[in-house]
């Protein structure tokens, strides 16, 4: 029985320690990847850990330091070794989890301890409370409770911050959080040896105990804002970056398209000169030249562009779509009636259509060339407002629309809903997306000032 009571800390916080490594495993496999084999490895060995490490700090206080310097290698070599991904993001991942362990721990148990401290000191009049055992057990119980929530909690929200970065982003992310990690390490180690923020030594040892709880509710709570804000701005500004940057870019491919679409608009313009031309060297039997001549002529598209909406640069795009559609074997359905005059900025109108119509050749070619794949483009102004609806095909299995904004392959994908969402957002529309049963669809409103006329053809 004696034994008992003596590991009574132990026997009641390890099922909750256990709760947490729960917690930190799913995260890493969420983001990282991992067989349930690995993830169970990772379970054993980390409890296993935990248990040395108590064993061990209940012996000497040298020992209590050094677990505690082993305690993040440990855990960092577990997930190093037993989830998949680059390393620089497995790094980043086990520096998130152990930060959030500690910062989140940390302040619940400061937090408990003061309510539990000054009501014992206020309500019950005790003059210098303390904490019990039992107090002290419950109270990191409690915190390990709101560490899994914490943990669980953070999983959904960072599945951006794991996607589509360079290696060298999350190692440049990872390094602060390991030294928040080794600070907070340093400064609990301190507060366990009886190094406390003290009132000056004339109010006592309540509020000695007061400010030293307090001290440590302020340093985590600026470690959480500086932890949380570092990670998700860094993410963000990532993310305006790579939205600029395809933004930009596709200035230049507009353009081309533009060009070439007035290139094909001549070519058509002067066809029956040409045919002149070419017939007239022909009866002379003058091959050279007539071989001089056609050289010059390669590279521009006899065929040329289709009217498909009556904007000359939306035209050219649409096309171009509709052709790489065709070479895939798509069904293509385009029905585009074009805002005139005083309606949508010309490459604002392609950024939209570029976007949405490239996500949807994408998600048809990560079907199976036997399932039936289609694009359907339907657009028109009705009552001052521009309404766009594209349908396409997908994969049975992308059920829900989390899997075109944040998910491995489909981060170029969620780019390009951004930047639409840039686009409507800039005329003041609205967009809403669905996905199910083999279809993605996204819709879209954007009110036009002053007149807005329409011109439609049909492809």
């Amino acid at each position: 029985m004696k034994q008992i009571l003596e590991h009574a800390n132990l026997i009641i916080l390890a099922p909750f320690y256990f709760g947490y490594l729960w917690a930190a495993g799913r995260f890493c496999k969420r983001h990282l990847g991992a067989s349930k084999k690995k993830e169970l490895l990772f379970l054993f060995f980390s409890f296993c850990s935990y248990l040395l490490m108590y064993l061990v700090g209940r012996r000497s206080s040298v020992l209590y330091i050094f677990s505690l310097g082993f305690d993040p290698i440990f855990f960092i070599a577990l997930v190093m070794l037993l989830f998949q991904s680059d390393k620089e993001k497995r790094l980043l991942a086990a520096s998130i989890v152990m930060l959030a362990e500690r910062l989140v721990g940390s302040f619940c148990s400061s937090f408990f301890s003061c309510i539990v401290l000054f009501f014992r000191h206020t309500v019950r009049k005790i003059p210098v409370p303390f904490l019990s055992e039992w107090e002290i057990r419950w109270n990191s119980c409690i915190s390990y409770c709101f560490v899994m929530v914490a943990i669980y909690g953070m999983s959904k929200h960072l599945s951006s911050v794991f996607s589509g970065k360079p290696r060298r982003w999350y190692a440049i992310l990872a390094i602060p959080l390991l030294v928040m990690v080794t600070v907070f390490d340093v400064a609990v180690w301190g507060a366990s040896n009886g190094i406390m923020v003290r009132s000056g030594g004339e109010m006592g040892v309540y509020y000695d105990q007061m400010f030293s709880h307090a001290g440590f509710l302020a340093l985590e709570v600026l470690s959480m804002a500086a932890a949380g804000f570092y990670v998700l701005g860094m993410n963000q500004i990532y993310l305006e970056q790579e939205k600029s940057g395809q933004y930009h870019s596709k200035i230049e491919v507009y353009k081309m398209l533009a060009e070439q679409y007035r290139q094909s608009e001549r070519l058509r313009h002067d066809m029956k000169n040409h045919v002149i031309s070419l017939s007239a060297l022909s009866k002379d039997k003058q091959w050279e030249k007539i071989a001089d001549y056609l050289k010059r002529m390669e590279g521009i598209a006899l065929d040329g562009c289709r009217d498909i909406t009556g904007n000359k640069a939306l035209d050219a795009l649409l096309y171009q779509k509709w052709k790489q559609a065709e070479k895939e074997n798509i069904k293509w359905e385009c029905d585009v009636q074009a805002p005139r005059g005083y309606g949508i900025n010309e490459f604002d109108l392609c950024v939209l259509f570029g976007n949405i119509v490239d996500n949807a050749l994408e998600a048809c070619g990560r079907m199976q060339r036997g399932e039936r794949r289609f694009i359907s483009i339907q657009a028109k102004t009705v009552k001052k407002c521009f309404l766009i609806e594209v349908k396409n095909s997908m994969d049975m299995t992308e059920n829900s629309t989390d899997r075109f904004c944040d998910k491995g392959d489909s981060w170029e994908h969620g780019i390009g809903l951004m930047n639409v969402g840039d686009v409507v957002d800039k005329y003041d529309g609205a967009m809403d997306t669905e996905a199910g049963h083999g279809i993605f669809v996204i819709s879209i409103l954007i009110p036009l000032k002053g007149d807005a006329h329409d011109m439609k053809t049909a492809v």
